[in-house]
């Protein structure tokens, strides 16, 4: 209604209440509600000087005419009054009676009870009061239009002196405290509130819940974390980035400890947009929860290799952050180094579908699309999510991966995935009970989170920016951070078995800059953030829910009969069913070691045989130039390339665009003539010569560097690769023409 007010409570400030009373009503405490000799008092005062100067009207009466707003003083209303004062006498204490009192009268302005009063006038809470002050705040109720602190001064001094001077007479104040009270200047002009937390507020009020909330927040975290936003603030503003959030939980509980949900002092556009409420694109965040999926369904091990070389899926092209690729990466260095390429395969391995079944059943609203609406990108920032869902997400990994290590966990069936709750078990009962609701084993077990959150304790922190420096490095954090598409979202997210830090960083309109990635500009934010908490210990290893599992040195995967002396990895129980290693053959070798052979040129008695760890060409291609170790197999010996066994042959080429039954787009230029496409395949041999054709007609060859330009008609057609071997590859593609829709892709 435009006045600053607080919702009902005690009085808060003893001071005040003996000042009011000493003012208004001295013998509050001893009469009914009525008080018969301020009525004989008024009425002989307004006799003798034939007008009204006394009302007589205890603070009894005075809470009756607040609540009868807008009533004429009347001779009729006065009687009313007082017999409804007679009657709520009967029905609360005084006490309760002057806090209704002190919690509605006018205070000047539109400043409505002693609460808001307080902090308007004085910058602090009632019980914080001095006795000036007190006194002050006890006088204005009686005139508050002429006695508003911005003017009429001199009579508002004058009143508060008075009223000091009488409580120093009736013992209430010693003669040094009296003294020292009628020193204290008046206050200026009312103060602005404080608002820690203001886009809280304004949600909590937008969601029409009651007037007063007791909320989970620590006023000290919630503060100092909103300081350190304010720090990174002039930064961030002249990069062009103008709003940031911040939101911390304890992890165990899911309450919420902190809740900045927009960068204090911004002036840019949207400042006032609660942040984390809004729906932005996730970026990488999602891949943890995928990677986690895929380790308790037992179709990766934590080391499995996950190809990471150019790819083209159903017309969707997924490229590293880097543009760089390693062939093959284990998928816990995937997830560590956040590549988008092995997780996009991995989604394609695990269905798009089930993924956001899952991110659906861990808390993830936003996700109301369908799946082949998402397509692969949907762990690359294809979805929205708030900082709200995510936080509790990450949450409840961190509860997964304590569940049997901490007593309140152990033997649980509980959920262990729910949301966020910002206000505490006396005000929302309701959301605290909800985690007490047994609803079966969530989706991620504790094996798989531990075994994810190990994943995220690996991603290195770059020494060169200063505030990664300050952060201390002995303190134990799993972490990940993502970037949406255009530079628009900078993510940071932070987990410890207590904890759960989570920045956002961009623009509230969606406008990128560049550079603006997640490790670059929230991670820094993230970090000071789990500076100002406390420590926590490790995540204790759920041995129940993880078993041993022999797996191959190199590939990270169950041992093949050629794999070398198998290591062993925790793993959920569902890993013992996971692929064996594919990338392990057993080679017959002549006596040099430098030349492949079979028993149609070589006795098997002069044969070497080793087992050898060999990649699909392309896959290859990109690995030897990350691995120096890596061996390439050894060629055939001249007098053995005829008639080689075809269990022997691998092959030697790979092409890597147009995949087979791929449709392409070749699109149109601006002058609207038919652009060239590019054709590209790898080969073992760096030396070989590759020969291309399509259609039957001869394109030209190409050495070291396999790259072919064409230009399709529309229609179907064939490419045939030729090496100098006499190897061949044919595929068959579409090429659609400029204009033609790509659904088919």
């Amino acid at each position: 209604d435009g006045q600053w007010r607080f919702p009902e409570g005690p009085v808060g400030s003893k001071r005040f209440a003996l000042a009011v009373q000493a003012y208004e009503d001295r013998r509050f405490r001893r009469h009914p509600g009525v008080d018969p000799f301020a009525v004989f008092r008024a009425l002989r005062d307004n006799l003798r000087e034939r007008r009204t100067v006394s009302g007589a009207s205890t603070l009894t009466m005075q809470v009756i005419r607040l609540s009868r707003k807008g009533k004429d003083r009347t001779a009729g209303e006065k009687l009313l009054e007082a017999a409804l004062a007679l009657r709520l006498e009967l029905a609360f204490s005084k006490d309760s009676i002057l806090s209704l009192y002190a919690a509605h009268a006018p205070f000047g302005g539109n400043v409505v009870g002693l609460p808001a009063a307080a902090w308007r006038y004085f910058g602090r809470a009632p019980d914080e009061l001095s006795w000036g002050e007190a006194a002050l705040l006890a006088v204005l109720p009686n005139s508050p239009a002429l006695m508003h602190p911005g003017r009429n001064r001199d009579a508002l001094h004058v009143k508060r002196d008075r009223l000091l001077k009488r409580l120093w007479r009736e013992g209430v104040m010693d003669s040094l405290a009296c003294a020292l009270a009628l020193r204290e200047p008046l206050p200026e002009k009312p103060l602005a509130l404080p608002r820690g937390a203001p886009q809280l507020l304004d949600r909590l009020a937008g969601e029409g819940k009651p007037s007063a909330w007791r909320t989970t927040l620590d006023a000290d975290l919630q503060a100092r974390a909103t300081a350190v936003l304010e720090r990174h603030r002039a930064e961030l503003e002249g990069n062009g980035i103008g709003n940031g959030a911040i939101i911390v939980l304890h992890a165990p509980t899911g309450r919420v400890l902190a809740y900045v949900g927009n960068m204090p002092g911004a002036t840019s556009e949207g400042r006032d947009v609660d942040i984390i409420t809004s729906p932005r694109s996730t970026g990488s965040l999602l891949k943890p929860f995928l990677y986690a999926s895929m380790l308790e369904a037992g179709e990766l091990l934590p080391g499995t290799l996950v190809p990471d070389v150019p790819s083209r899926i159903g017309g969707f092209t997924p490229q590293n952050f880097d543009r760089g690729y390693e062939g093959v990466v284990p998928a816990r260095m995937a997830l560590a180094r956040s590549l988008n390429v092995p997780a996009v395969h991995m989604l394609r391995d695990h269905t798009i579908e089930r993924f956001l079944y899952l991110l659906r059943g861990l808390g993830l609203t936003t996700a109301t699309r369908s799946s082949d609406d998402y397509g692969l990108t949907l762990v690359l920032g294809g979805a929205e999510g708030t900082l709200w869902d995510l936080a509790g997400m990450y949450a409840g990994l961190s509860r997964e991966a304590r569940r049997e290590s901490d007593p309140t966990y152990e033997g649980s069936k509980r959920r262990l995935f729910f949301p966020p709750h910002v206000l505490s078990e006396s005000s929302e009962p309701s959301r605290t009970s909800a985690f007490d609701e047994p609803k079966g084993r969530d989706p991620i077990g504790p094996g798989a989170a531990w075994l994810t959150l190990q994943a995220m304790a690996e991603v290195a922190r770059p020494d060169a920016d200063q505030y990664w420096r300050q952060f201390n490095s002995s303190r134990w954090v799993a972490w990940k951070t993502g970037t949406s598409f255009g530079f628009r979202d900078a993510w940071a997210m932070g987990v410890t078995p207590e904890y759960v830090v989570g920045v956002w960083i961009g623009n509230a309109n969606g406008q990128g800059r560049p550079g603006m990635t997640g490790i670059q500009m929230a991670a820094p934010v993230m970090f000071e953030v789990f500076n100002l908490l406390p420590a926590t210990t490790l995540f204790h290893r759920p041995s129940y829910d993880l078993t041993r599992i022999p797996v191959c040195p190199v590939s990270g995967m169950r041992p093949g009969p050629n794999c070398p002396r198998p290591d062993t990895v925790y793993a959920p129980l569902a890993g013992r069913r996971t692929p064996v290693c594919p990338y392990h053959r057993l080679v017959h070798l002549d006596q040099t070691g430098a030349w492949r052979v079979h028993d149609g040129c070589e006795s098997v008695a002069s044969m070497r045989h080793e087992p050898w760890f060999v990649l699909p060409p392309s896959q290859e291609w990109h690995y030897r130039r990350r691995h120096s170790d890596y061996r390439p197999l050894p060629p055939w010996r001249a007098d053995c390339e005829e008639g080689a066994p075809a269990s022997g042959r691998l092959r030697a080429m790979e092409l890597i665009y147009p995949r087979g039954g791929a449709k392409i787009y070749v699109p149109l230029d601006l002058d609207a003539r038919r652009s060239r496409t590019v054709f590209e395949a790898v080969h073992r041999d760096p030396g070989a010569t590759v020969y291309w054709y399509l259609d039957d007609d001869y394109l030209g060859s190409t050495r070291e560097f396999h790259k072919m330009e064409a230009d399709p008609s529309p229609g179907p057609h064939v490419l045939l690769l030729i090496d100098s071997r006499g190897e061949r590859l044919e595929y068959h593609f579409e090429a659609l023409a400029g204009g033609e829709t790509r659904s088919g892709e």
